[in-house]
């Protein structure tokens, strides 16, 4: 996979979150996969083989964790 720069990275939540309710880029969650308090706003986006984009968690490479696997902080 290739790391893809997004200079409006809240204009790219927008657009490219699964999710109906779009998080702020202030917003924190924990990530299930590293076990790590996060900030949404330091996402990382990977382009796959197929072409498709990915959220990543910000611990990635070293995380695979997507926005599939981040959590409401309570």
């Amino acid at each position: 996979m290739q790391e893809i720069k997004i200079t409006h990275k809240q204009e790219y939540l927008h657009k490219k979150y699964p999710f109906s309710s779009i998080p702020s880029l202030t917003d924190r969650r924990y990530c299930m996969q590293c076990k790590s308090e996060i900030v949404v706003g330091e996402y990382k986006v990977f382009k796959e083989g197929n072409g498709k984009e990915v959220i990543c968690c910000p611990n990635a490479p070293a995380c695979n964790g997507t926005v599939m696997d981040w959590y409401k902080l309570h």
